[in-house]
């Protein structure tokens, strides 16, 4: 392989925590931008994906990665419906809070992917559990609009390891008036599925914009 220009291409880290994630992620891999992409299973819970995402951006070829956290989430305000996707204009949770860059870049590319799919931006908070009722309503009074485990640990990771491009994308798998009980067996964990499967392309055009000329 030659060498050159690519050497400094910053590559695309996508962490994921669960396997139907990932496997969402990879069945949907298709097209690209030739730039390079690395999708890695976390596993669940903030810990797990501390861990990860601190041993994978330790791997040779991944100095300087963007990081992109993706997944399914628990929407929390009220007219949220599972498919819907939500990105992070920062993610938080007790240890702090971690700023996303090119929200406005990823919504464009999400509503031209994915159309008639609804797109929320807003603050992205984690737990270490599975959160229901009126904890969601004290989370949403908070200022968060949705819920998972891994993003904020796995942007916590990835500052840590240097300054680098971070972001989150989830998809809606339940919200306050469709509460799942297991993911994937009902309409509403297929449909986000499928939605996961398909945006991709923003992710990529979301990394190919790092790298233009800053104006």
């Amino acid at each position: 392989m030659a060498h050159g220009a690519a050497e400094h291409v910053p590559p695309l880290l996508i962490a994921c925590a669960l396997r139907i994630e990932s496997l969402a992620l990879r069945t949907g891999e298709r097209g690209g931008t030739g730039l390079p992409v690395t999708v890695v299973r976390t596993g669940m819970g903030p810990k797990a994906a501390e861990r990860a995402v601190s041993r994978t951006l330790g791997e040779p070829g991944l100095d300087g990665a963007a990081v992109l956290a993706t997944g399914f989430c628990a929407g929390l305000a009220p007219g949220m419906h599972p498919g819907d996707l939500v990105v992070a204009d920062e993610t938080r949770d007790r240890h702090g809070s971690t700023a996303c860059e090119g929200i406005e870049i990823l919504v464009k590319e999400l509503v031209r992917t994915v159309p008639g799919r609804t797109v929320h931006t807003g603050g992205l908070t984690g737990s270490d559990h599975v959160v229901r009722g009126h904890e969601r309503a004290e989370l949403l009074a908070g200022g968060a609009i949705a819920v998972d485990m891994e993003s904020s640990a796995t942007l916590r990771a990835a500052v840590r390891g240097g300054a680098r491009p971070v972001a989150a994308v989830r998809v809606v798998v339940d919200a306050p008036e469709h509460e799942l009980v297991r993911i994937g067996t009902v309409r509403g964990g297929i449909s986000a599925f499928r939605v996961l499967r398909g945006i991709l392309p923003a992710f990529y055009e979301w990394h190919r914009s790092l790298l233009l000329p800053r104006r």
